[in-house]
């Protein structure tokens, strides 16, 4: 899916959401807080704010927030895969969300993107954790195809060897 050219931001901006960027990498949410408090108006539904936005509120743990800064990436930019794997991952955590309301969220993306190896693999996960293990290793096996040259295959197979809501297929996926 072609996403729409990007609206431009002002050095300004640019350098307050590389600020935060840092301070979330330094485990300092409220700087980061503050430098993107700072951002102009026009800057405020840029994609690259609202990803900054989306990291603050996932490192905090405020799902909800997390949540709604992800569907406007989601309604904004349907073409950046980010804002919809943000979406699920916020869904399955916020109160009143789970796991089958991160699967509703992530599944349409599957038609949008069919390259990304990110949401078959994300779909791997939810379906692993609700206790449906063919549908978990259709979408596992999904991403490896997607992944096709032996080294992304091999970054699947670390991955989801390292990722815990795959645990029950980790035999299967040591045999791959």
């Amino acid at each position: 899916m072609n996403a729409p050219p990007l609206p431009t931001l002002e050095a300004l901006d640019v350098h307050l959401v590389r600020a935060a960027e840092g301070w979330l990498e330094l485990n300092l949410p409220a700087e980061a807080e503050a430098e993107l408090a700072q951002l102009s108006p026009a800057a405020q539904a840029h994609p690259l704010v609202l990803q900054a936005l989306w990291q603050l509120h996932a490192h905090q743990h405020r799902w909800a927030l997390a949540h709604t800064v992800a569907e406007l990436l989601v309604q904004a930019f349907p073409g950046d895969v980010n804002g919809w794997v943000h979406r699920a991952y916020a869904a399955r955590r916020k109160d009143g969300g789970g796991l089958q309301a991160a699967w509703d969220a992530l599944r349409p993306a599957t038609e949008l993107f069919p390259d990304e190896t990110i949401v078959p693999y994300n779909l791997a996960c939810y379906a692993c954790q609700m206790g449906n293990l063919n549908a978990a290793r259709h979408w596992l096996g999904r991403a490896r195809e997607i992944a096709g040259k032996q080294k992304a295959r091999e970054a699947i197979q670390h991955m989801a060897l390292a990722d815990p809501d795959l645990a029950p297929l980790w035999a299967e996926v040591l045999a791959w």
